[in-house]
């Protein structure tokens, strides 16, 4: 198949797709995972904030059926009512939406100063006024919403508090305020396990041990300098940088590389070749991931050789062309054999146009799995070249220290600047705090979901009492006529508390259902989502009942301490 590649025609038996991606994609593609989730952690905390409003407003409404009964009977219309409900739900929704935004302002400049620890563009960040005019419309949405869940009292209606019609208009809001106090809890339940979720991965990547020594090793950019040079005048000055660097006191090994671990972005770099006496069942070529090294590049990072030897200075440019691959390569290409000794070639369309030699190679030696773009160490199907035949892909430098590794960059940036005055030296750091900035925005996300998931389980938490306080208000009655045909205070106790934790039961059996179905779409269309498994729902489950059983405490002990005389005389 003919290809034309900057005018000039390739010609390549390439079957591999080619993936188009816009740039502004590319650039937010980290971001937007994690932004589209806390946009739906941000919707269930206001799904439940809305319920808990709708809980009180409509538990105020009840205490109040008398007074709007009396208002109707007097001429007030159904109109009327409602825009006097209308007025008092602005008042609190307005009256939220305006703390909100003030208590918005200070934690968005706390956050900027946080974040401008990792990006300058942090300090740049303000309160988005165009999402503050959003909240304000879901507050006056909210507001109207608030206003129309009472049913109203007609102008007819008896008038005898709890009783008679009283009565069932209370069950009815009972069962209002339970379906309000369920979603309640499932969306809680689906924070908390989205949290449990997170947390877990972060603690899993923090538990993890790199394949490598992480801690002493320094990673500092050395971006190539090639113009006005050739490449054999960009190679000596690596050489020499190297020569210089190891001579420093307190280093111990100093090697160059293709890209530092975990940090660069063009880590992903892949091409299709083929093996000796290697092929796939299904008929495939193989692909492994291309890396140029210089020669001790595995005793900086303490890689052992398993089997072969290391690059020497004898691998140059006109010498045998040799290659080390990595354990996993190896079994794949020659399982139950010796893969030292035997050749693999380039066969990808596009290595000429990049200027990579498609001429056999021979491998010298296997390392173990060296896998620098994941923090979880995955099966690394690495080819290593030598800087020396593969000239131009340079531009890390890797230096192993004896103890503190950013004690020798003042005399690190000194030699350089020593060899070439204008050669730029860029993010010096330990490959230690490397991953650690990489696990920087998962920490971050795991906390603000924390965060999201501990406010929603407090209003949950103050719904549910709020449900049972209602409840054991309106059954006063009931508990006084229990308690006078001998009913123990702890059989009160115990219905009420069984009230909460069936009502907690439900949300988290809902939340299990509808948690189930969102992630499996979700995964349809965002495949690095972490499905929640077993534990992050048993945990989840545990806290949101313990949870009801805290909040139905208050409630069921007032009621087991109802006086039977002054209940049977209450109306």
């Amino acid at each position: 198949m003919k290809r034309w590649c900057r005018g000039r025609k390739v010609v390549a038996a390439c079957r591999a797709p080619i993936d188009v991606t816009r740039i502004h994609e590319q650039i937010n593609s980290r971001a937007n995972t994690i932004l589209w989730i806390l946009f739906a952690a941000s919707g269930l905390l206001f799904v439940i904030a809305s319920s808990n409003v709708a809980n009180l407003v409509l538990a105020l409404t009840v205490r109040r059926e008398a007074e709007l009964a009396i208002r109707s009977a007097l001429g007030a219309s159904t109109a009327v009512l409602r825009r006097s409900l209308l007025a008092e739900s602005l008042v609190l929704c307005g009256s939220g939406a305006l703390t909100a935004v003030a208590l918005a302002i200070p934690m968005v400049a706390v956050l900027g100063r946080y974040a401008s620890r990792f990006s300058a563009r942090a300090n740049d960040l303000t309160l988005d006024f165009s999402m503050v005019w959003f909240g304000v419309g879901l507050a006056l949405i909210a507001s109207v919403y608030l206003a129309f869940i009472p049913r109203l009292p007609s102008a007819n209606a008896p008038q005898g508090g709890l009783t008679g019609r009283g009565t069932r208009v209370a069950r009815v809001s009972s069962r209002r305020l339970r379906i309000f106090a369920v979603t309640q809890i499932a969306a809680s339940f689906l924070l908390l396990a989205g949290a449990c979720v997170l947390m877990k991965t972060l603690f899993v990547l923090e538990q993890t041990r790199p394949p490598f020594d992480s801690a002493n090793v320094l990673a500092v950019n050395l971006p190539l300098m090639s113009y006005g040079r050739t490449p054999q005048q960009v190679n000596e000055f690596y050489r020499e940088a190297q020569r210089r660097v190891s001579a420093l006191p307190g280093v111990v090994h100093v090697s160059s590389g293709f890209a530092a671990p975990w940090r660069d972005d063009h880590l992903d770099v892949n091409f299709e070749f083929a093996a000796q006496g290697a092929r796939r069942a299904d008929g495939q070529a193989f692909r492994g991931k291309f890396r140029v090294v210089s020669p001790g590049f595995f005793d900086t990072f303490g890689v052992p050789i398993q089997e072969g030897r290391d690059f020497n200075d004898g691998d140059k440019d006109r010498s045998e062309r040799v290659v080390i691959i990595t354990q996993s390569l190896a079994k794949m290409l020659y399982p139950g054999q010796d893969a030292v000794n035997h050749k693999l070639w380039w066969t990808d369309g596009v290595m000429k146009s990049v200027g990579i030699s498609t001429e056999p190679m021979r491998i010298i030696a296997v390392v173990p799995d060296f896998d620098d773009e994941n923090i979880i160490p995955a099966p690394a199907m690495t080819i290593y070249e030598p800087s020396e035949q593969e000239q131009g892909w340079n531009g890390r430098l890797f230096v192993r220290a004896h103890q503190d590794a950013y004690a020798l960059v003042p005399a690190i940036t000194q030699t350089i600047r020593g060899i070439s005055a204008d050669q730029p030296v860029e993010k010096a750091s330990t490959l230690g705090d490397v991953r650690a900035e990489v696990l920087t925005p998962d920490r971050l996300n795991s906390i603000v979901f924390g965060g999201f998931a501990a406010v929603a389980l407090l209003i949950s938490v103050v719904g549910v009492a709020g449900v049972l306080a209602f409840s054991v208000s309106w059954r006063t009655r009931e508990f006084g006529i229990r308690m006078a045909l001998c009913a123990l205070p702890r059989n009160i106790l115990t219905t009420v508390l069984v009230e909460g934790v069936v009502m907690a039961g439900i949300g988290v059996g809902t939340g299990v259902v509808v948690g189930l179905a969102l992630a499996r779409a979700i995964a349809k269309y965002v495949t690095d989502i972490h499905q929640p498994g077993p534990l992050a729902f048993v945990g989840s489950a545990v806290v949101i009942l313990g949870a009801a059983v805290v909040a139905s405490a208050v409630p069921a002990a007032r009621a087991a301490r109802v006086n039977a005389v002054e209940a049977l005389r209450s109306e």
